[in-house]
């Protein structure tokens, strides 16, 4: 990977490798109008030669991406049970998401 153009970059309480052109999905993010976002807590930065490590984030990095899509994701089933008590519980969950395409580090 050393001669590639990539970054780590940390969104909704993760954190992602990404590399222009590359689509994500991630937590759901307010979009504005002009629908294209820009990340600017980035921890890590690799432009092919130089390599930038954060204490905790590079400073003036940013990594600028576009909106593809929102959605929610497929159903997740939430089911409690307890044991000799008579007591279960099921519940269905989708998250929502945002598709971005990376476009610039």
């Amino acid at each position: 990977m050393c001669g590639m153009n990539f970054a780590i970059i940390e969104t909704g309480g993760k954190q992602y490798l990404v590399k222009p052109g590359l689509k994500l999905k991630i937590e759901k993010l307010e979009s504005d109008d002009k629908n294209t976002f820009v990340f600017d807590k980035v921890l890590l930065k690799n432009d092919g030669k130089n390599l930038e490590i954060g204490t905790p984030y590079v400073n003036n990095a940013t990594v600028e991406a576009k909106l593809t899509r929102e959605g929610r994701a497929s159903k997740k089933i939430v089911f409690k049970y307890s044991s000799k008590t008579r007591y279960h519980k099921k519940k269905g969950h989708r998250q929502h998401f945002t598709e971005v395409e990376i476009t610039k580090i």
